[in-house]
């Protein structure tokens, strides 16, 4: 636990008053709302902001001020008790780094340890064992079919795939248990270069909501209950680890990125784990404000525009630096609704607008999840979600990828707003990324509330590819998504814009948007 002195805790009172730390902004910043709009993100993503960690007194400070924002620009509150406020009950566990231990013991003997949260990591737990010591056996794809032999206590090693084909990751887990092995290695597929692994995790830690939200919701955990180990380890680790079995690592990492047939091997040796898990439960508040509606007919229709406001706060150092500031993930995005409701000065439009300022999308969802099972205005009054996230301002916005564009009436209206901004619009065209599902929309499609959210699209091979591979290659869940890192600021400039004409167009078409098909 991060220990703040008098100086942060000035810092942060300031940061309430609405002072913002003197930071660069980038040149060129083309007009008087891009320039609003980057101080606000300045002021979000700061140093002194702290990451923004779901949970944290920063991420409580960074809401409040939200909240004032959102109060001086004319929103109405609706939160809970009148405030803008809606706690969201939380349990995190948290696996102590400086304790854990990770340790192959091979038959003669020898030992070797690998570098927790740079070779591996634990998915956090009540139930992690403080100690055990188990066999190893490699099952390549872990599929049902290959779960044999005596596995029973044993770690099961599985090659990590991410396509359609071969089991994804709850299937092997699913198998795995169901062949009696205590827990699951999965190991990274270097060959998945959408999003290729990277090293090393910031931290050990899971959070859920406290009480269930609907029954069989994903993230709800009303008691804990055993779970198997479920560790992830590097390529190099994994070669490390299968030294003495005789295959071949390297073939293995590029059999199975190739999806091609994987042995079945026993591993030397044993594998014996030490973590030491710290519980506790935690609150952490969604930011919810309202524009009332104008139409006597349409106003008790609520169009929701929504971002994260949490990061994911100190962690693991990257190249020195161990706080992950969330800049454009999602600071930048919260400032854009700011600068709506500021635009808006009060102003409402047909329908009424509820500003969204969400927690714990980082940890889950949970934030989101939170609110649509127990939303402060009546569920039957949501008509539709627009989220902000996954946005990278890094190249000329010309297309934009659209999520769920098959499920709603909103892709028509996204249409007659994008278009006459010379912005192509197309489908996400890489689903094995399974982005529609990870970000705060989907928790809406879950009730049948019309939603969507975006990303900056590209064209293979050219420049605008190269720099948003960088990006999650370099900044993503890093450090160095920070405000120093070169964007567009035109291309924030334009969609901005875009939001801006987007919340008009939905909010004021006489038809309530609907959906064409569940979501799934």
């Amino acid at each position: 636990m991060i220990r703040r002195t008098a100086a942060t805790a000035i810092t942060l009172l300031a940061l309430l008053a609405g002072s913002v730390p003197a930071s660069a902004a980038p040149p060129k910043l083309p007009d008087a709302d891009t320039r609003a709009w980057w101080a606000i993100t300045a002021n979000l993503a700061s140093d002194a902001r702290e990451g923004r960690d779901t949970g944290s007194a920063a991420y409580a400070a960074a809401a409040n001020w939200t909240a004032e924002r959102f109060r001086r620009a004319g929103l109405k509150p609706a939160g809970e008790n009148g405030g803008y406020l809606q706690s969201v009950p939380m349990r995190q566990v948290e696996v102590d780094p400086a304790s854990a231990r990770v340790e192959q013991v091979l038959p003669d003997g020898t030992r070797h340890r690998f570098g927790f949260l740079q070779e591996v990591d634990v998915v956090a737990s009540e139930s992690l064992p403080g100690e055990l010591s188990a066999g190893l056996a490699f099952r390549g794809y872990c599929s049902a079919d290959v779960m044999t032999g005596e596995l029973g206590g044993k770690l099961v090693v599985c090659f990590g795939n991410r396509r359609r084909g071969a089991p994804l990751a709850g299937e092997r887990v699913a198998n795995a248990v169901k062949a009696g092995a205590v827990g699951v290695i999965t190991v990274d597929d270097t060959g998945f270069t959408l999003e290729p692994p990277r090293w090393p995790s910031a931290y050990a830690r899971t959070v859920t909501l406290k009480s269930p939200t609907t029954p069989n919701r994903q993230n709800a955990t009303p008691t804990p209950t055993p779970t198997p180990v479920l560790l992830r380890l590097s390529a190099p680790a994994f070669a490390a680890l299968i030294a003495g079995a005789g295959p071949d690592a390297a073939a293995i990492l590029r059999d199975g990125a190739a999806m091609k047939p994987l042995p079945s091997f026993d591993i030397p040796g044993r594998i014996e784990l030490g973590f030491r898990v710290e519980a506790r439960d935690i609150a952490s508040p969604n930011v919810l404000a309202m524009l009332p509606g104008t139409d006597p007919a349409l106003s008790n229709e609520v169009v929701v525009v929504s971002a994260h406001l949490d990061g994911y706060g100190f962690g693991t150092p990257v190249a020195g630096d161990r706080l992950y500031n969330g800049a454009f993930d999602d600071a930048a995005y919260v400032a854009t609704l700011i600068r709506l409701a500021e635009r808006r000065a009060g102003k409402g439009f047909r329908r009424s607008v509820l500003f969204a300022a969400f927690t714990g999308e980082e940890k889950g969802l949970l934030g989101a999840r939170w609110f649509t099972a127990h939303p402060t205005v009546a569920k039957e009054a949501l008509a539709a979600d627009i989220n902000l996230d996954q946005l990278r301002p890094l190249f000329p916005l010309r297309i934009l990828t659209m999520h769920a564009m098959d499920l709603s009436t909103l892709t028509e209206t996204v249409k007659g707003v994008a278009q006459p901004m010379g912005i192509a619009l197309r489908p996400d065209l890489e689903p094995e990324r399974n982005l529609v599902h990870r970000a705060d929309h989907w928790p809406f499609l879950e009730i049948g509330v019309p939603a969507t959210g975006f990303l900056f699209g590209f064209n293979p091979g050219t420049e605008a590819e190269a720099k948003y591979r960088q990006w999650y290659i370099d900044r993503y869940h890093r450090p160095q998504d920070d405000l120093g890192q070169p964007f567009d600021p035109l291309a924030a400039r334009d969609f901005n814009l875009f939001l801006y004409r987007l919340t008009a167009a939905v909010a004021n078409q006489p038809e309530r948007p609907r959906m064409l098909a569940p979501a799934r």
